[in-house]
């Protein structure tokens, strides 16, 4: 996996250049009470500042305060966090469901695989985003591990059913013949054959996965329906919208996220499209990559 790895890093600048803005932004987000208490002395982005109100970007506030004088450069890293704990927990969740039902269906077919075929183009067709807004407005107390869950529940279909039309694909290929030959059960199969030449696809249904969960978390939050407790990116944006920011000139509190948020989805889309160029012979062959 590791050489695998370094062979993208090596030969697609794509998928470097990606990887090299996602990991500034995690680094940033791992470190970002570090970063706060060394900078500006404080590491809670719901402290109430005593600097002032709304000020403009300064050398003592890079991104200036908000209404009630909160540094906007420490709410700004908090919200990063979140959306990468929300990222990672919903991501992980429906790309681990979304590959054992693949595999499972995939692998087995039958009447196996028509069932759970059946039931992921079921839950394709359910619109997630009402029913997220439902349970999120009718449901006290929603928290980020709750909000992960719903969203990892309606977005493992899509991994599915990418992933199992590539296992039906290798199923049938020699190799996986000469193991079934040489009596390796279903699972040595799996892990063995099938697995590591899906990864690069696995890695891709991650990455959709967990981007698509931090724009739904936006979503909620910008209509005010996420969780209350903790900052995110969606949450500022909705301040900014509801107290006007723009009007009065206070600008950093809308352009901050929204700017995190355009450097994820531009990471992420360029080591998808570096994956794709990188392990699909036509589009390399497009590319030149």
């Amino acid at each position: 996996m590791f050489r695998s790895f370094t062979r993208m890093l090596r030969e697609s600048p794509k998928f470097r250049i990606g990887f090299t803005i996602l990991f500034i932004l995690v680094a940033l987000a791992l470190s970002h009470q570090l970063i706060s208490n060394l900078l500006f002395g404080n590491t809670d982005p719901m402290a109430i500042g005593n600097a002032g109100q709304w000020l403009t970007p300064s050398p003592e506030h890079w991104l200036g305060t908000d209404r009630y004088g909160r540094d906007l450069l420490v709410m700004t890293l908090s919200g990063l966090e979140v959306s990468l704990e929300i990222a990672v927990i919903a991501g992980l969740l429906s790309t681990a469901v979304g590959v054992v039902v693949a595999f499972v269906a995939g692998y087995k077919g039958g009447l196996l695989d028509g069932v759970l075929n059946t039931t992921t183009d079921m839950f394709l067709v359910i619109p997630s985003f009402p029913l997220l807004l439902t349970l999120s407005a009718y449901v006290r107390g929603v928290t980020l591990l709750d909000v992960g869950i719903l969203l990892a529940i309606f977005s493992w279909p899509f991994a599915a059913r990418t992933i199992r039309a590539q296992v039906l694909s290798l199923r049938s290929r020699p190799y996986v013949d000469l193991a079934q030959v040489t009596n390796l059960n279903d699972l040595e199969i799996i892990f063995q054959e099938l697995l590591p030449n899906l990864l690069p696809y696995i890695g891709v249904g991650l990455a959709n996965a967990s981007l698509g969960a931090i724009f739904a978390l936006v979503g909620l939050e910008v209509i005010g329906l996420g969780p209350s407790s903790i900052i995110d990116l969606g949450l500022m944006i909705n301040w900014a919208v509801a107290w006007g920011a723009l009007s009065l000139g206070a600008w950093p509190i809308f352009v901050a996220p929204v700017v995190v948020l355009s450097l994820l989805f531009f990471a992420v889309n360029l080591i998808n499209i570096g994956l794709e160029e990188l392990y699909n012979p036509r589009l390399r062959g497009v590319a030149g990559a």
